[in-house]
Order: structure tokens, then C-alpha cells, then sequence
């Protein structure tokens, strides 16, 4: 119906959303950083909500006739403080990166030290990458894994001595291992830091008590909504209440103009969604899948990254083949599955070219994989990996064949 509706004033514009619906249909997505999201949060993201003004925080708008937004926004601030046990909640930021660049607007000022993860090592460009605001503005110290793939928390007291960051952050995008929220606010307090734990990747894991919550640890928790947490693309920004003021006005009118309410209102029925029997059902299978694939993975000759995973998502170290991170992710997308290259420890190949590749299990799961298909994706993988390079169409449509197979076996909004 709602592709009618757009196909009456644009038809190129609806063609290309419905090509998109069928690639998605069609494809076992194992970016670690996508999911789908239910019906529910796009209709909310697609209603009327996205023609309302609201600059402010609720009740305290510089516009009238916010009184129902209002009122919604109220609901998604409440569902993540519910949802995560924190004292503060801020649902405005457009996205995790702009979440993070709020509570730097807060915590420090240009030319601070701020420690992060580095970027090759597992991090995100937002804790310090030379090419994104963090490292423009400000002076990181970055930290990395052991050759084990896991964070050397003794490495990291020894930085956080030498350097004195006032910022400490913890948090990742591609690290597989469990973090040790209290190890870090123990380095964050020798030191007098601040500490922000990034939990963009793993919010779902932490709300649904999978993986150890960084309360109340942390003075700053940052995520986004659209990975595990299975809503729509947004950010948030939770805080201790001493520093709800600061982190507020950081974000309006420090950081951006008028929040999208519609967005929010997605924000708020994912929140909802997520307080469910339901999706603490799918968020511990969540892990079982990825155990699952890195399990076969491994079976089968490949390199996982730390030997496993203990959440979501594991890298996948092509050094030992001679293959690289674009050439298998490439070949990936050929055979029906979507992925992206991705860094290792110590790569000899560039960020554009890498040595891995990343894979996840968020949003295979939420179509309804269980053990035995990431199984399944395992071997497709390891067949990809080996066909690289080789040219054999007719290989490569019979994994074509084997990844459709797994997708019709699990519809994707046919209903």
C-alpha cells in the first residue's frame, strides 16, 4: 500500500524501494550493524510526526503545538531509562556518532586528551579517529587488543597514567569479547576521568542482561537504536543525573536543531518492543547464532578473530588464505550474503582493502535463523572464501541456491 501511494507521484523512487525490499528478501544480511525492524517502528517513523517542529526538550519547546510530541518523546525517555536502569535519557541525537559528539561537547574542550579504541583495532571513528571530529579537535590516546583479539586492560591503566585523559572511552564496534565495565571506571577514577561507554553494538545484549551493563559505572552511555536494539536509525544518550543539564544542552542547541519526532516515535515502540519476554527470547539466540557461525567457521579452516565471539558479531582473519577483506566480501554479495570488509589486529592491507571481513548475527536472527542454519551459513562461507578469485560462475550460483534456500525457509515482511 505504501509503495502505491509513492509510486503515484514518483514511480523511480518506489521502484527503487521495492528493488531494495527484494534484495533484503532475498539475502542472508550478516552486517553486524543492520537489522530489520518491525512494522510497527516504520509505520511510526512514516507518519505525520514528520511534520512537526519541536527545538527543545519536552514541554520546554520553542514551538507551539508539541503537546502530543510531547508526550511521545516523554514515552521513549522513559522506556530507555526503564529498559537500562539509567537515571537520565536524551532521544534526540540523529545517530551514535552524534551522540558521542554530544557528551564531548560536555565533558572536554578542544585539545583535551581523550583516550579511545583505536579504529583498526575494533574501535569507531567517533572515539578518536584523526579523520572524524574526535581527532581533529581533540588529542587521543588510543589503545588496542592483544594479539588474542582482547582488550589489555593493563596496557590501558598504563596509557590512561602516562597520558591523564580527562575522557575515557570503552565500547566498540567490532570487538567480540565481554567488556569490563568496573576494570575501566577503576583506570577512569586513578586517573580523575570521565567515562563513556559506547554501547552502540551490544545495547541489546545489555539490556536484556547478556552482557554486564556499564551501570552505574559509567557517567555517559551512548547507543544507537537500529543494531541489536532493532529499531530505527537514531541515537541516544543516557547519563548519570548530575550531568542530565549539561548533556541536554549539549545536544540542543549545542549540537543540533529540531529532533525528528518521527524518528523518536520509532525510537519509543522499538524501546517498547525491546521490554519484552519476546526479544530477551531473541537477543540470547542472538549470541547462540553467532557462536554458532564462528563455530563452523572455524570447523571448517577459517581464522576467527579471539577464537569465537561472546556476543554478536566475530571478524573473520583472511591472512592465513592470502585473501583479502574486499575480495571475500565481494565474492559474499555474489553467493547472497551481505557483509563488509573489516580490519584485523596488525593488518598489512589498508582500511579500503583490510585483511577481514565482519559478520554478525542480529539480523539474520530477527528473520528466525537458528543453530543449524548459521551452520549452514558457515559452510557458504567457507566455500565463497575458497571460490575467490577462481571465476566459477557455476559454483557460485550453486551457493547462490543454498543462501536462497535459507531465505525463503524465513520470509521477511510478507505479511
Amino acid at each position: 500500500m505504501e509503495l502505491d501511494i509513492i509510486r503515484e507521484t514518483d514511480k523511480e523512487v518506489a521502484e527503487l524501494i521495492e528493488k531494495e525490499l527484494k534484495r533484503q528478501q532475498t539475502t542472508i544480511e550478516l552486517i553486524a550493524s543492520e537489522n530489520f525492524t518491525s512494522k510497527a517502528v516504520m509505520a511510526a517513523c512514516g507518519s505525520v510526526l514528520t511534520n512537526k517542529y519541536a527545538e527543545g526538550k519536552p514541554y520546554k519547546r520553542f514551538y507551539n503545538g508539541c503537546e502530543n510530541v510531547d508526550k511521545i518523546e516523554e514515552l521513549a525517555q522513559e522506556r530507555a531509562k526503564k529498559l537500562f536502569n539509567a537515571e537520565h535519557a536524551n532521544v534526540q541525537p540523529h545517530s551514535g556518532a552524534q551522540a558521542n559528539m554530544a557528551v564531548f561537547m560536555y565533558a572536554v574542550k578542544p585539545g583535551d586528551t581523550v583516550m579511545g579504541m583505536d579504529l583498526s583495532n575494533g574501535g569507531h571513528l567517533s572515539h578518536g579517529s584523526p579523520v572524524n571530529f574526535s581527532g581533529l579537535y581533540f588529542n587521543i590516546v588510543s589503545y588496542g587488543v592483544n594479539a588474542q583479539g582482547e582488550i589489555d586492560y593493563n596496557n590501558v591503566r598504563e596509557l590512561a597514567l602516562k597520558h591523564k585523559p580527562k575522557l575515557i572511552i570503552c565500547g566498540a564496534s567490532n570487538y567480540s569479547k565481554i567488556i569490563d565495565f568496573k576494570k575501566f571506571r577503576d583506570i577512569a577514577d586513578e586517573v580523575g576521568a570521565l567515562l563513556l561507554a559506547d554501547i552502540a553494538h551490544i545495547a541489546a545484549l545489555v539490556a536484556t542482561g547478556i552482557h554486564p551493563s556499564p551501570f552505574p559505572y559509567a557517567d555517559f552511555v551512548t547507543t544507537t537504536t537500529h543494531k541489536t536494539l532493532r529499531g530505527p536509525r537514531g541515537g541516544i544518550i543516557m547519563c548519570k543525573q548530575e550531568h542530565a543539564a549539561g548533556i541536554d544542552k549539549a545536544v540542543f542547541p549545542g549540537m543540533q536543531g529540531g529532533p525528528l519526532e518521527h524518528i523518536i516515535a520509532g525510537k519509543a515502540v522499538a524501546l517498547k518492543e525491546a521490554l519484552s519476554d519476546d526479544f530477551k527470547a531473541y537477543a540470547k539466540q542472538v549470541v547462540l547464532n553467532a557462536k554458532a557461525l564462528a563455530n563452523s567457521l572455524m570447523s571448517e579452516g577459517l581464522d576467527i578473530v579471539g577464537n569465537g565471539t561472546d556476543n554478536h558479531l566475530m571478524t573473520l582473519d583472511l591472512r592465513k588464505q592470502k585473501k583479502t577483506g574486499k575480495d571475500i566480501a565481494n565474492i559474499l554479495e555474489l553467493v547472497g550474503i551481505t557483509a563488509n570488509k573489516n580490519t584485523v589486529p596488525n593488518d598489512p592491507q589498508s582500511p579500503f582493502i583490510t585483511s577481514g571481513v565482519r559478520l554478525g548475527s542480529p539480523a539474520v536472527t530477527t528473520r528466525g535463523f537458528k543453530e543449524e542454519d548459521m551452520k549452514e551459513v558457515g559452510k557458504i562461507i567457507a566455500e565463497a572464501v575458497k571460490l575467490s578469485g577462481t571465476e566459477d560462475e557455476t559454483k557460485i550460483k550453486e551457493l547462490r541456491a543454498r543462501s536462497l534456500k535459507l531465505c525463503e525457509k524465513y520470509p521477511l515482511y510478507k505479511d
